[in-house]
């Protein structure tokens, strides 16, 4: 007996891991729909309805997951990953909603950015009030979406806005965002939603980093004729900002921020190496 040691088992990572399996099987689930003639027989007549009519009912079905997924949260605290996997429905319908509304709205403008304000508005407040870090993804996802929609759609979806390509305009976004996320961490830590929002805000800025270190702040057809010395300034300020992280990291101990600069530190290094030595270097070697 003495020595007998106990093996702890993380039961929460399984749960975890089952609701996402589970998610994967609906989602796999409606696919299936189309192979049985009966219910593309339902669909036919869903698809007859006006697209409001189709938003309308969509729209229902997500408010019906959501208020299942808060009399989940209120009376069974304790189930906390089934009750993200209903909201997580919640957000699904909610997506095909507004894109059927979206389909009945077009006159041809292309202005979608709307669209995925409105998302933002709905999967916000969900995400807030049942202190989701799931829901406040999507949230942060179609903040994202509708930033580049709406700078797309004033810039004529021409390659600049206010002198800034895409790549540089989310350096910007994700910057923003992370500085918010700081400021507003007693906050965003009450609600749970603190971890999520960073790990968002560094995602956002160093995946833009790493595009904006391979075209620059050029559009595609300027960027063929660029040589790589042009655009090493920003494989420097990319590497920067990636040291920078790691600096912090090991100032405040903090895992995630160490995580993101060691880890685009190393994508930065191996996209330089096939960018200036791949060609002209010994493959051996």
């Amino acid at each position: 007996q003495q020595h007998l040691s106990i093996r702890p088992f993380d039961w929460q990572r399984l749960s975890r891991y089952a609701f996402w399996t589970a998610l994967v099987c609906v989602v796999i689930a409606f696919g299936s729909l189309f192979a049985d003639d009966y219910l593309l027989a339902m669909i036919e007549n869903w698809l007859s309805l006006s697209g409001l009519g189709r938003a309308a009912g969509l729209g229902l079905i997500a408010a019906g997951f959501y208020a299942w997924g808060f009399r989940r949260q209120r009376r069974e605290a304790q189930w906390h990953y089934s009750t993200e996997a209903i909201l997580f429905l919640g957000v699904v319908f909610t997506a095909v909603a507004l894109w059927q509304l979206g389909e009945r709205l077009d006159n041809g403008s292309g202005h979608i950015a709307p669209l995925f304000l409105a998302g933002c508005v709905i999967y916000g407040a969900i995400g807030y009030i049942a202190r989701s870090g799931l829901v406040w993804l999507f949230f942060l996802l179609a903040l994202g979406n509708w930033f580049g929609a709406e700078t797309g759609y004033l810039a004529g979806w021409g390659a600049y806005w206010l002198g800034m390509n895409y790549p540089l305009r989310f350096v910007l976004f994700g910057g923003v965002l992370l500085a918010l996320c700081f400021m507003l961490q007693k906050w965003l830590l009450q609600r749970r939603l603190f971890t999520v929002s960073k790990a968002m805000g560094l995602t956002y800025l160093f995946i833009a980093l790493w595009i904006l270190s391979i075209f620059g702040n050029y559009d595609i057809d300027s960027w063929y004729g660029m040589t790589r010395e042009a655009l090493l300034p920003w494989a420097l300020l990319f590497a920067v900002a990636a040291v920078v992280c790691i600096y912090i990291s090991l100032k405040t101990d903090d895992g995630m921020l160490r995580g993101f600069g060691l880890t685009f530190l190393a994508i930065n290094l191996y996209t330089r190496y096939f960018e200036y030595f791949w060609d002209g270097m010994n493959k051996v070697v």
